[in-house]
């Protein structure tokens, strides 16, 4: 009955039967004391594991492989490490469990050093380690990001013939997509024999970090038509930050339906990776219904829907929704602060952002990382307090880096600010001097003030270096599928019709009063050729398929990797004036065109009439 209910719960039963069992005058034995030890770590109940300790050091028992087994694995569960290490050094003849149970022991309280150590001297020993053992250990190598560990273990499971194993094989999979190498990590999962949902999981999750966010969607529709592979929770859990970065709400949508149909708990985390998901695909109202709707609310779902709220520049309901948040006494951290100060830089609220920068410090004790200088960059920078900004980075505390400068450069480029684009693009190429962006970043600039002489400069030093950069690209979901498009992009099979449809659309925006601003054309070439290389960038030719693809009264909606320029920014104001005039509505666009700028690239909402 005691390994009954030790097994099957519930394990405080456990408990009292084996006190009952001594009150009618039984005593335990050998056979007893793992599974009662078994229940009290199932409960975290250390005391009563304690006491339980006590009674088998009285009967002799402490020094037996098996019971000192189940107390190490006791105390590693009520995370009393060191009690655990007292009872494993005590055991005269240890076995490969009893190693296994204190290696993972280290690996779950977070001793990483201990763990890898443990290992060696467990072979040391003459204890060959086994599936279990690399199971707890992998995922150190992976949290400490050293490869080199990971492989020399790798090499040592496949000589001796471990790799065949499930949990090994998605051992593996983890460690070599949490240091980035995610190709090999996906050879090794097409290679197992056997997966499990805790594979699938692993690989999509790995796709997830490593910023690939259409695999990680293709694998999961993948697995969704293996009738042995069920969903999980944690399978949820990965995917919806895909959807989310893809700006996939359909997909992200068939998610939370799914969670719901098959009854799975939204608690706090589940409730926030939704919550995430609906504000970065656009929908933040939903967002806040849901977070409105949790019961409970920790740190990270508060988090979640103020970064929300700034991400797409409401920054009056994230300061509200951070002032609510303090009234219920939950402390802000540095993530809190990043969302907020993003907030009031979308929203030009320079005052508030100053304020809640100088309470970080002086309420909370929180020291401003560099991430929070960014944001102050980033909020001068929008306002036009370009001189602000540069004081600021002048008297900061830390080394300002890559990411404070780059926002600096990008705020010259808005403002046309030569002399201090220049300044800030010297520290940025001595941080940064093998990225492209930087360099494109100052070119653009120089070209929005006509120094032609400037990009020719520049673009022949990227030239020169053999650098690259990553092209601006925009995507819209229609029917659960992410269509993608570059610059002047011809690739799409419907391109004639996209760009007939587009130019429709423009004759439309001129008779709207539409000018194209040739001065977001980065190249020194004719007007004409200007107004066309405009009028082809990927954002437009998104719009211009989606209206195509889709009937009226649907929403489109379209993510871009980069800021969008300032012409396709009035362009879609007046695409949609000029479709409201010809379809005889109202020429009001309050609430019709609403275009954010997240830290992930803007999403646009349009709402087609």
């Amino acid at each position: 009955m005691i390994r009954g209910y030790a097994w099957n719960g519930p394990c405080d039963e456990a408990i009292n039967l084996y006190y009952q069992m001594q009150n009618e005058g039984t005593q335990p034995d050998g056979y007893t004391y793992p599974f009662v030890l078994k229940a009290c770590a199932g409960l975290s109940a250390l005391q009563a594991g304690k006491e339980i300790h006590y009674q088998i050091i009285r009967s002799g028992l402490e020094c037996d492989v098996f019971v000192g087994t189940a107390l190490i694995d006791m105390y590693n569960k009520c995370e009393s490490i060191e009690d655990a290490r007292q009872v494993f050094d005590k055991i005269s003849e240890r076995n490969v469990v009893s190693w296994n149970a204190m290696i993972a022991g280290y690996a779950q309280n977070g001793h990483p050093k201990e763990t890898l150590e443990l290992v060696r001297q467990m072979q040391v020993e003459g204890i060959k380690p086994d599936s279990v053992t690399f199971v707890s250990v992998l995922p150190i190598c992976a949290r400490l990001d050293i490869l080199k560990h990971g492989k020399e273990i790798h090499s040592y499971i496949v000589r001796n013939e471990l790799d065949s194993y499930v949990n090994v094989g998605t051992s593996l999979i983890d460690i070599y997509a949490k240091c980035g190498s995610i190709d090999y990590a996906r050879q090794l999962f097409e290679k197992m024999s056997k997966r499990d949902v805790v594979s699938w999981n692993a690989m999509i999750a790995g796709y997830v970090q490593n910023g690939h966010a259409n695999e990680a969607l293709e694998l999961f529709h993948r697995m969704q038509l293996l009738p042995q592979v069920t969903l999980n929770a944690v399978t949820l859990l990965s995917v919806l930050p895909a959807c989310g970065h893809l700006a996939a709400l359909e997909e992200g949508k068939w998610i939370h339906d799914y969670v719901v149909r098959n009854g799975f708990e939204v608690d706090v985390p589940m409730g926030t990776a939704l919550i995430d998901m609906y504000a970065k695909c656009g929908s933040i109202e939903i967002a806040r219904q849901l977070f409105d709707g949790m019961s409970k609310r920790d740190l990270i779902a508060w988090n979640a829907i103020i970064g929300g709220y700034g991400m797409h520049g409401h920054g009056s309901e994230a300061l509200e929704l951070f002032s609510q948040m303090q009234q219920t006494g939950m402390k802000p951290d540095h993530i809190t602060f990043i969302g907020i100060l993003t907030a009031c830089s979308h929203s030009g609220l320079v005052h508030e952002g100053r304020q809640c920068f100088d309470c970080m410090s002086r309420e909370y004790c929180i020291t401003p990382r560099l991430e929070h200088y960014a944001c102050m960059v980033n909020l001068f920078g929008r306002a036009g307090c370009l001189d602000e900004a540069e004081v600021l980075i002048n008297n900061m505390p830390l080394e300002p880096d890559a990411g404070v400068w780059g926002t600096l450069l990008g705020a010259c480029r808005v403002h046309c600010n030569i002399e201090l684009a220049e300044r800030a693009a010297e520290h940025l190429f001595q941080l940064e001097p093998k990225k492209a962006g930087n360099y494109v970043l100052l070119s653009n600039t120089y070209a929005a003030a006509g120094r032609w002489d400037g990009v020719a400069k520049v673009r022949a030093m990227i030239k020169d270096m053999g650098l690259t950069k990553s092209p601006g690209c925009s995507w819209i979901e229609l029917e659960n599928r992410v269509h993608s498009f570059l610059v002047g992009d011809k690739s799409h099979p419907q391109s004639e019709e996209i760009y007939a449809m587009w130019e429709c659309l423009l004759e439309q925006m001129k008779k709207a009063g539409y000018v194209a601003d040739r001065s977001f054309v980065l190249h020194d070439v004719e007007d004409d050729d200007k107004e066309f290389i405009i009028g082809t960038h990927s954002e437009k030719l998104a719009i211009a398929f989606g209206l195509l693809r889709t009937s009226p009264a649907t929403r489109i909606q379209i993510t871009k990797n980069l800021r969008v320029c300032g012409d396709c920014h009035s362009a879609i104001k007046f695409l949609w004036l000029g479709l409201l005039i010809d379809r005889g509505r109202s020429t009001d666009l309050d609430g019709v065109v609403d275009v954010s700028e997240p830290q992930a690239g803007p999403i646009f909402k349009i709402n087609q009439f």
